[in-house]
């Protein structure tokens, strides 16, 4: 038997001359028989463990590839927890010879699906079987492999064409749409959508934008008192404004005003402002000075144009202020606490000035010329005004009495005899007339910490200097509704001091 000599070394492919036992570079052998192919690796492979039993049908005696193949992961692919390098190589693509199958199916079968073993029922947590996946999740649905779209109900979070859920808004709203498409009904980012069960077109609540706001003003959902229509109000009309605002302790706003314009007989324009101040302690006190402030208002308004002195016209439109709050009363004899408030209001027409009021709402004159004496328009239906007006305290005195603010006169079914104050004044100089709730004044009491306060150019922007003084309460502390209405008066060239230009003994200078 002749022997094919070799031209290479088998070991590391040296040439080899005639005559050659063993290669001179490696060493082999040369007449040894060739060795296996053995895998080297640069870093070692630990032991691959033992794969789990995957139970499955015998294999087909025609599909024996393809059987092995499945067992293995599927072509090319481990099987699960085996790692890439202990699985075996997929039919036709072995590396080691020895390794390989031996095909024995036509090439076209060599392409054919492998048979994936039916799914194994799998118990969850509370002992309930489930049915596999097919992607190894026991308890619902896996990742699927790579470039495999999710299923209809496999997506882990929600339908994979469906829109995207927002846990950040009520109810899980669709999130943002394709751009140019526009937001549907109850999809827009700031739309609030109504809670199930509510109200259809009711108000929805302002802090948690969700629950609806019920005849109380308090949300259904989280229990927030909403804002009131009047905790913050500004008018402006001709040369007259005034602002309200409910303050920063109270929980509404128990003031009110009212602003108006009407024509003299003359042909001259009389402006008027009405401000009332609701007494907390009674009932229904932000009912009972809307209406006063509604009622006198409209008493002016009739007045005037008859030709009415408007001292005499103030009078009676107090007296129908009064009127309107005692009909708010409960009409059971004997009983308590009635809606009661203040008032405090300023007419400006024909060159006077008139002011009428009841109870501690006040009135300030303060002139566009800053050097001349601002003063106080009105005296106060109070414990520490009546102190210092008999002489048994001093103004400092009393009103750092925690009676001070005790009012003794008020509009209301339960007031004492009804007793109205009214004055006409005729100023020589220009200036505004500041009418004002309580609310202001604590912070500004005597004529000179108002003037201080009042912006320069009051007279040319009323609803300005309104904001101005409102925003100095609260700054201050807003401890109490807010309300102040700034009337402007004007000087005509024509017009002479007369007697009663100086305030009278009720709003002298302090």
């Amino acid at each position: 038997m002749s022997m094919h000599r070799l031209s290479g070394c088998p070991s590391c492919a040296e040439p080899l001359e005639e005559g050659d036992r063993f290669c001179g570079v490696c060493g082999y052998a040369v007449s040894a028989p060739p060795p296996a192919a053995v895998d080297h690796p640069t870093i070692p492979i630990p032991p691959a463990p033992a794969a789990p039993p995957a139970p499955q049908a015998p294999p087909a005696p025609s599909a024996r590839s393809a059987a092995a193949g499945a067992a293995a992961g599927g072509y090319g692919s481990p099987a699960p927890g085996v790692p890439h390098a202990a699985a075996e190589p997929a039919p036709g693509w072995g590396s080691v010879a020895a390794a390989a199958p031996t095909l024995v199916d036509e090439p076209a079968a060599w392409t054919a699906t492998p048979a994936e073993p039916e799914p194994e029922p799998r118990q969850g947590p509370a002992g309930v079987t489930y049915a596999a996946s097919g992607h190894g999740n026991p308890y619902g649905t896996g990742t699927p492999p790579e470039g495999t779209p999710w299923g209809a109900a496999e997506h882990p979070y929600g339908a994979a064409d469906g829109p995207e859920t927002r846990h950040d808004r009520p109810g899980g709203d669709p999130g943002t749409p394709p751009e140019g498409t526009p937001w549907g009904p109850g999809e827009a980012p700031y739309e609030n959508p109504p809670l199930p069960g509510g109200a259809a077109g009711g108000k929805t609540c302002v802090a948690c934008r969700a629950g609806h706001v019920d005849t109380d003003g308090y949300c259904e959902h989280c229990g927030h008192a909403q804002p009131r229509e009047r905790d913050h109000i500004e008018e402006e009309l001709g040369s007259v404004a005034a602002v309200t605002d409910r303050g920063l302790r109270h929980h509404r706003n128990e003031d009110s005003f009212a602003v108006s314009a009407t024509a003299l007989p003359d042909g001259s324009a009389a402006t008027v402002a009405i401000v009332c101040d609701g007494v907390s302690s009674a009932s229904r006190p932000d009912e009972a000075s809307a209406a006063a402030a509604v009622a006198a208002n409209e008493a002016l308004l009739e007045a005037l144009p008859r030709g009415a002195h408007p001292q005499e016209a103030m009078h009676e439109a107090i007296l129908a202020a009064a009127e309107a709050v005692n009909a708010l009363a409960p009409q059971t004899p004997g009983a308590q606490n009635a809606p009661a408030c203040t008032l405090v209001g300023a007419v400006v027409g024909g060159g006077l000035l008139t002011i009428g009021w009841v109870g501690d709402s006040r009135a300030y004159w303060v002139p566009d010329d800053r050097a001349a004496l601002p003063r106080r328009l009105t005296e106060d239906d109070s414990w520490a005004a009546q102190m210092v007006a008999a002489g048994l305290m001093g103004e400092a005195e009393a009103y750092a009495d925690v009676r001070a603010h005790a009012i003794t006169g008020w509009l209301g079914a339960d007031a004492y005899d009804l007793d109205p104050h009214t004055a006409t004044f005729k100023p020589d100089h220009p200036g505004v007339v500041v009418v004002c709730t309580d609310g202001l004044w604590n912070y500004a009491e005597s004529a000179r910490e108002m003037a201080q306060v009042v912006p320069a150019d009051a007279a040319t922007r009323p609803l300005h200097s309104a904001q101005v003084l409102v925003g100095y309460a609260l700054d201050g502390g807003g401890h109490d509704n807010v309300t102040v209405a700034v009337v402007p008066f004007a000087v005509h060239p024509e017009q002479e001091p007369g007697p009663d230009a100086e305030p009278g003994p009720a709003a002298g200078p302090e």
